[in-house]
């Protein structure tokens, strides 16, 4: 039976409901205790195949956690704990790239991390884990035909580069990105990725392009971000987010 835990944020928190209503399926929550807090995850349980449904941005309170809060070791302790066959991110992004517009996904293939703070769960013996090839080949291919399979362009191999927020990149910020590689810009796929590659657990992430990044607007440079209508155009992308989740199941 499949084991697949799927790790999203802004305009996902309701994906495990969309989820149920769309599927026959049972929804259960469970909580994981790690050193480092509390993790609560939505359990999608289809004919035994097990969907694990964690909100990167969980807080004990009303509110949500700002990015550069979130206990990652936490979050990725917790979803190795569910012994998962594969790690789906499912990251918002701000995009670059012309043929990359706000309501579309792509798949990432490499990361720009210089945020200079160190993730890992080896504090105290060194551990250097290997990250010449993040994301895995056949995961990867799974979410392109899943893609494909809705006729939308997929780009895949996306540079993802690594901000802390919570605020926004300047125009400044992302014309020097763009220089070094990057394709969109987003604010949780680095420390996710770091701690994931000190496990054996293959890693897939979907970049959902939800709005152009600083100083990238077509037309008008100077185009204020908004962050409430960021997570309503990631919200938009939850069914090709499923088709995406249905093609893992199916394959691993």
């Amino acid at each position: 039976m499949a084991r697949v835990v799927v790790i999203c944020g802004t305009g996902m928190s309701n994906l495990s409901k969309v989820y149920e209503n769309k599927s026959d399926s049972d929804l259960t929550k469970i909580r994981i205790d790690t050193e480092w807090g509390a993790v609560p995850i939505s359990v999608i349980d289809i004919k035994g195949d097990k969907i694990f449904i964690l909100d990167r941005h969980h807080s004990n309170s009303e509110k949500r956690t700002p990015p550069h809060m979130i206990e990652h070791r936490a979050n990725i302790y917790a979803a190795m704990s569910c012994k998962p066959k594969i790690i789906l991110s499912v990251n918002s992004v701000g995009t670059m790239r012309e043929d990359f517009p706000p309501g579309e996904i792509g798949i990432s293939g490499d990361i720009i991390d210089f945020t200079q703070v160190p993730w890992t769960f080896f504090d105290d013996d060194a551990n250097h884990s290997d990250r010449t090839l993040i994301f895995d080949e056949k995961a990867i291919l799974c979410c392109e035909k899943a893609l494909y399979k809705q006729d939308i362009p997929v780009i895949k191999e996306l540079t993802v580069a690594q901000c802390i927020g919570p605020q926004f990149e300047s125009p400044s910020e992302i014309d020097a990105l763009d220089i070094l590689g990057a394709d969109v810009v987003g604010m949780t796929l680095g420390p996710e990725q770091r701690l994931i590659s000190e496990s054996d657990i293959p890693h897939v992430a979907l970049a959902c392009s939800s709005n152009w990044a600083a100083g990238r607007t077509p037309g008008n440079r100077d185009a204020e971000i908004n962050h409430h209508e960021i997570d309503s155009m990631a919200s938009k992308l939850q069914r090709r987010v499923i088709d995406c989740i249905n093609s893992l199941i199916v394959n691993f």
